[in-house]
């Protein structure tokens, strides 16, 4: 019987993401990239991807992958197999939050997105990778590829977003939460909370590192993951 899993990326970012998971997991899953580039809202995002989904599925979500992971488990928790959180969060923005996010697609009109993309990558990763030019390059070349219009309907979706944390405790699937210890944007004490939240969730932190957990940290990440999904 095919296993599926469903990788989501984070806000401005694509497979490239998850290069190295796919590496690992490619031979034994039906890979699926979640395309979450072509709407303005999560709810909708979901209900497209679920009418060619197949029936049931793994799924692992970093950052806005993490927002759209709860908003399946809100349309169909029943055809998700196990979940991985990854430097992600259960709460809806705050006020601060959100008008960050106004701002960013004001400017996404007339500015050159890798100019913002370089401008954010400080808070992406653990300060000490900001020396690795090809770690740097490759976050600014999946925002290029993502692009301006994109980076704005993703912006809007996740301002819009629900708190989900009311759904936490509902979640019967196996859980797997994974944090950079470092994470700027979602730091360990919101995965903390996620953990408490779900039932019988596993917890991991990954010390020296940031919120791209996957780019910086690949061999630890994809060994959770892999420990997790074969049991």
């Amino acid at each position: 019987m095919t296993k599926n899993l469903i990788l989501i990326p984070g806000l401005l970012c694509n497979h490239d993401l998850w290069l190295d998971q796919i590496a690992q997991f490619e031979e034994d899953y039906d890979l699926t990239i979640f395309d979450h580039t072509t709407h303005d809202s999560l709810s909708e995002m979901v209900a497209d991807f679920l009418q060619d989904a197949p029936e049931s599925f793994s799924v692992a979500g970093l950052s806005m992958g993490g927002y759209i992971s709860f908003e399946l488990m809100r349309q169909a928790p029943a055809r998700v197999e196990k979940l991985v959180l990854i430097d992600t969060n259960a709460r809806a923005d705050r006020e601060e939050q959100a008008a960050a996010r106004e701002t960013l697609i004001r400017r996404a009109d007339s500015e050159d997105i890798r100019e913002i993309a370089r401008e954010l990558t400080p808070f992406l990763i653990h300060p000490d990778r900001l020396k690795d030019e090809e770690l740097c390059g490759r976050i600014v070349d999946m925002a290029a590829d993502v692009g301006a219009e994109a980076f704005q309907r993703q912006q809007r979706a996740l301002v819009k977003r629900p708190d989900s944390r009311d759904l936490l405790p509902q979640i019967a699937c196996p859980t797997l939460i994974i944090c950079g210890a470092q994470d700027a944007l979602t730091p360990p004490k919101v995965h903390q909370e996620m953990a408490g939240l779900i039932p019988g969730a596993q917890f991991h932190q990954i010390d020296d590192c940031g919120h791209l957990s996957t780019m910086e940290r690949p061999d630890q990440v994809t060994q959770l993951m892999a420990d997790f999904l074969a049991e």
